[in-house]
Formats: structure tokens, sequence, C-alpha cells
């Protein structure tokens, strides 16, 4: 069986990512990765943990498919200047049968929701940004 840990914490982070920038919008911030991912213990040389460079890889790759937009790196520390993408806005705040945003939907499932809800929330919102 494959280990697929490393998607569920992309998946967590992505989505405290968007909710984040949310909470900000429309004013550009700077988003740390040690508030995405907790707290970070480099080793002796001050190379970052796997897990704070798979969060900083996550905010690469929003960008890289245009969730969010940002200006710079700081370091291996944050990004800076970030926001949501026109889409993802729309996206977040569009709303479902049942009256709720999607932004409510993924702050309740990011915040005390299972691995595999926070994946089907996850997948389906990538799809719906993708058509």
């Amino acid at each position: 069986m494959l280990d697929d840990l490393h998607i569920h914490d992309f998946y967590r982070d992505a989505g405290r990512i968007l909710l984040a920038l949310f909470q900000q919008f429309p004013a550009p911030a700077t988003i740390y990765v040690e508030d995405i991912a907790g707290p970070d213990t480099p080793d002796e040389f001050g190379l970052h943990s796997p897990r704070h460079l798979a969060c900083l890889g996550a905010m690469t790759w929003l960008k890289e498919c245009g969730y969010i937009r940002f200006s710079q790196l700081v370091r291996q520390e944050a990004v800076e200047e970030a926001a949501l993408s026109h889409h993802s806005f729309l996206l977040l705040v569009s709303r479902g049968e049942d009256g709720t945003s999607n932004a409510e939907k993924l702050d309740q499932v990011v915040r005390g929701g299972s691995s595999p809800q926070l994946e089907e929330l996850m997948v389906g919102l990538m799809a719906q940004l993708s058509r």
C-alpha cells in the first residue's frame, strides 16, 4: 500500500493557506510557513525539516497552479504580499445547496474534519477551479 501521509499534509496545508488568505482578502498578506505547518526544528546545519519544506512547496505549488499569488519568498520562512487569485476567491465565496460557502466548509473540515473529509473537499474544490 502506498503511504500518502504527505498528500494529506498537503491538503491540510493548502486548506489553511487558502483560508488564511481568505480572511485577509483583498489585502495582501505575509504568510509564514510555521503558521501553517507548525513549529520547525532545523537541524544542526540550520536546514529546515522535511515537513516545513513540504509546506513551503505547497505554497509554491498553489502559486504555480494559479490558486494564489505572492511577490516573493522570504528565505524559506514565508511568502510576501500573498493573496487569493480571482478564481480562488470566487470558488471560496460560492455557496452550495445548503447555503454554506466553500470557505465555511473548508474552515470546518480543516479545524475538525477527518483526513478523508479534507481530501474529498480539497479535490472537489480543485476540480471546480480547473474547469
